[in-house]
């Protein structure tokens, strides 16, 4: 078993941050990523929000690969929690704190392959870091095109009665 952890601090408030991260997917750092499903979503008696996902993925395999079944789940399995919680001292910035507990069963040299897939876990990290800062700037677009139409919508009925057309 092999334990990676991680920090990361989002210059953008908890509550963009969270947002981003529930609709992270799909996104173009991670096209293989097609859907996600929520399995279970409860906020626990702290107020705690915990969300299990499921993420369907598309790696176009050959065809050969695709009839086979060439799930690992019976030899690697990989466990991942991320917490994401405001910044202690700048309520203007997130603390992400990722964790993954990797274990290869009845392979020779499980250690090695553990520690592979611990660097495999760090890169994906970084792109979902980049994925959520991605989502971040998404929102952005979206709500200052929102407050762009409330104002044009606001400044036609103003407009109007200005040149007596009301």
């Amino acid at each position: 078993m092999k334990i990676w952890t991680s920090e990361h601090v989002f210059d953008h408030p908890w509550e963009t941050v969270t947002t981003a991260a529930m609709q992270k997917y799909p996104n173009p750092m991670k096209p293989s990523v097609v859907g996600v499903d929520v399995l279970h979503r409860p906020v626990d008696p702290s107020g705690k929000l915990h969300s299990h996902r499921l993420l369907s993925t598309e790696w176009g395999l050959p065809s050969i690969a695709k009839s086979t079944n060439i799930s690992f789940t019976n030899m690697v399995s990989v466990g991942e929690r991320l917490t994401y919680k405001p910044h202690p001292q700048d309520p203007e910035k997130t603390v992400l704190t990722q964790e993954a507990v990797i274990t290869v069963k009845g392979v020779n040299l499980s250690s090695s392959l553990e520690g592979l897939m611990a660097s495999t876990v760090s890169s994906k990290a970084r792109k979902g870091r980049e994925a959520v800062e991605w989502g971040i700037r998404k929102l952005n677009a979206e709500v200052e095109a929102l407050t762009a139409s409330a104002r044009g919508s606001i400044r036609a009925p103003i407009a109007a009665a200005a040149l007596g057309e009301e």
